[in-house]
């Protein structure tokens, strides 16, 4: 089976938790806007949003045949089974789809330190607001997020956040840690002390072949100030 994933060609974005799991699990899959230039994959992505009575609402969305499955967790749960990545019992499913949803809290708020009024307004237009946004982030929001994931993966025995096995949900919690030491190196030089056991947890994913050899590869993208996480150094407080 392959899978044809759309998402914009410059950032990695929401489409990099999908990507990893499909890097993760060795699967035939294609970045359409990437492999087929940018401009016919943005075309082609665009258009799919504009057609049939269940269009996507916005990237990234998994096209297999048919069928096109959008929103990030959504494609995750979609995902899961297929690759590996989830176990198969329904309440472990619901629990790895619960987990997934709560990092996608964390990451609209992550996004919002730096758009806080408005994702229509450039980030120079709301600095001030940014500035207020990033201090409550980092004094309390990120800290509650972070620990709730800390506690979780105790909980389920510290080497993974359902238990023994890796899913997708692990991959993801890679993604927030290095996503939030690109945005806020300072915050998390001084605060990722905190969280031990999530820190461990990034470190053991980077270590896994198929996601030590895409982190070393051009398919992954640089972080930068146009995705979700943006690093000012202002807001690094």
């Amino acid at each position: 089976m392959q899978y044809e994933l759309f998402y914009w060609p410059s950032i990695q974005g929401r489409g990099e938790f999908v990507r990893l799991a499909l890097e993760d699990a060795g699967a035939d899959y294609i970045d359409v806007a990437r492999e087929s230039g940018p401009a016919q994959g943005i075309e082609v992505m665009v258009a799919l949003m504009d057609q049939g009575d269940r269009p996507p609402f916005a990237p990234p969305f998994l096209r297999v045949d048919d069928l096109i499955v959008a929103q990030t967790a959504n494609i995750l749960f979609f995902l899961g089974p297929a690759l590996d990545l989830v176990p198969t019992g329904e309440t472990e499913r619901l629990w790895a789809h619960q987990l997934q949803l709560t990092v996608t809290d964390f990451v609209a708020e992550i996004h919002n330190v730096h758009h806080p009024l408005s994702a229509e307004l450039y980030y120079e237009d709301q600095t001030a607001a940014a500035a207020e946004a990033a201090t409550c982030f980092l004094e309390a929001r990120m800290p509650r997020f972070m620990g709730y994931f800390e506690s979780v993966l105790q909980a389920a025995g510290g080497h993974y956040l359902l238990g023994e096995s890796l899913s997708y949900v692990d991959l993801s919690i890679f993604q927030l840690i290095a996503g939030l030491r690109y945005a806020f190196p300072n915050a998390m030089a001084r605060d990722e002390g905190l969280y031990p056991g999530v820190v461990a947890l990034h470190d053991r994913v980077a270590l896994r072949p198929n996601i030590a050899a895409y982190l070393a590869s051009k398919r992954r993208i640089a972080f930068n100030e146009e995705g979700i996480f943006r690093h000012y150094p202002e807001l690094d407080i």
